[in-house]
C-alpha cells in the first residue's frame, strides 16, 4: 500500500513517519523546510506492507523562491499521484489555512483516498471544544471530502497512530470498493422517485440505468437521456447518497452522465456507396437494382 505524508512545513511529517516505523529513520528538527526530496520508507504496520512517502513541506507558491525548494515540491507532487491513501497532515496550532486546503483538495483532484491528521494535539488544552470546531471547519470547508476521517495525533507521542492507521485501511477499503450492478439500478431507481430529475423545456430526463465502470477511485456510469441539460446539483444529490447508503465516506467519487446515443459505433460514420453503384453514380445513371 503506498501512502504520501503531505502538509505545510513544519506540521511533523517526518516526526510521524518515525513514530510509526520506530525508529528514527528521516532527519527532523524545529526548523521548518528540513525535508527537502520525497523519501519511500517500506515497511510492515501490523502485518500490513506498506511504502510510506515522506514530502517536502508545501508552501504558497509566491513564496517559492529557491528553486531546490521548487524542485522539492514538485517531487511531493509526484509523490502524491502515485500514492493510494494521501495523509493530509495539519498543525493544530493552525488548522485548515489556505495552503492545506490546496493540498487537500490536489489530492482529491488526483482521485486518491484522503485522510486528515491534526499533528501535535498532545499540545491542546481544550480538546473537545477544539475538536468540534475542527470538524465544523472541515464540513465547510472540504465539501468534496465529505465524510473523510479526521484523526487527531501525536507524532511526538505517538497517540492517535492506532486510529490512523484504521483509517487509512479503511480508506483504502472504500477506494477499491465495487458494487454491482444490480444494487445500483435499485438504488438509482430509489433515489430518482424520491427526488426525480428536472424537466427543462417540459422535457423529463430520464435516468435508464447504472453501473460502475472502475475503481481506484470508484467511477460510475449513468445512461439516461439529454445528459447535458442535467444540473450539476443532481450529480451532487447523486454522489451523496452513493457516499451515504453505500459507506463510502471520503473517497473521491466520479459521476459520469452519459446519453444511450453514445454507445452507437455507427453514429458518426458516414454511409457508404456499394461499389457496385459507385461508377453509375460517378456517371450519374443511378437506377433501380
Amino acid at each position: 500500500m503506498q501512502i504520501a505524508i503531505v502538509g505545510r512545513p513544519n506540521a511533523g511529517k517526518s516526526t510521524l513517519i518515525n513514530k510509526i516505523i520506530g525508529e528514527d529513520r528521516l532527519l527532523t528538527g524545529p526548523e521548518a523546510g528540513i525535508t527537502r526530496d520525497a523519501i519511500s520508507v517500506p515497511f510492515t504496520w501490523d502485518g500490513t506492507p506498506m511504502r510510506i512517502f515522506d514530502t517536502a513541506g508545501m508552501r504558497k507558491k509566491a513564496r517559492i523562491q529557491e528553486k531546490l525548494e521548487k524542485l522539492s515540491v514538485a517531487d511531493g507532487l509526484r509523490a502524491v499521484k502515485f500514492a493510494e491513501v494521501v495523509v493530509v497532515l495539519l498543525d493544530a496550532a493552525i488548522p485548515f489555512e489556505t495552503q492545506d486546503l490546496r493540498i487537500a483538495d490536489l489530492a482529491e483532484r488526483e482521485g486518491r483516498a484522503v485522510v486528515v491528521a491534526v499533528n501535535k494535539w498532545d499540545l491542546e488544552d481544550e480538546k473537545q471544544d477544539k475538536l468540534k470546531a475542527l470538524k465544523e471547519a472541515f464540513e465547510l470547508h472540504l465539501p468534496q471530502l465529505r465524510g473523510a476521517p479526521l484523526i487527531t495525533v501525536s507524532a511526538k507521542t505517538g497517540k492517535g497512530l492506532d486510529r490512523l492507521q484504521a483509517a487509512i485501511l479503511k480508506a483504502h477499503d472504500v477506494w477499491n470498493r465495487r458494487i454491482t450492478t444490480a444494487q445500483l439500478n435499485r438504488w438509482l431507481a430509489a433515489m430518482t422517485e424520491a427526488h426525480p430529475p428536472p424537466a427543462p423545456s417540459g422535457r423529463r430526463i430520464r435516468l435508464r440505468y447504472m453501473t460502475q465502470a472502475k475503481t481506484r477511485p470508484p467511477g460510475f456510469v449513468v445512461m439516461c437521456s439529454h445528459p447535458e441539460k442535467l444540473p450539476e446539483s443532481y450529480s451532487r444529490y447523486l454522489v451523496n447518497g452513493l457516499r451515504e447508503d453505500f459507506d463510502m465516506p471520503g473517497t473521491p467519487i466520479r459521476l459520469w452522465m452519459r446519453s444511450q446515443a453514445d454507445q452507437n459505433p455507427f453514429k458518426d460514420r458516414k454511409k457508404s456507396i456499394p461499389s457496385r453503384l459507385a461508377k453509375h453514380v460517378r456517371k450519374g445513371e443511378t437506377k433501380k437494382s
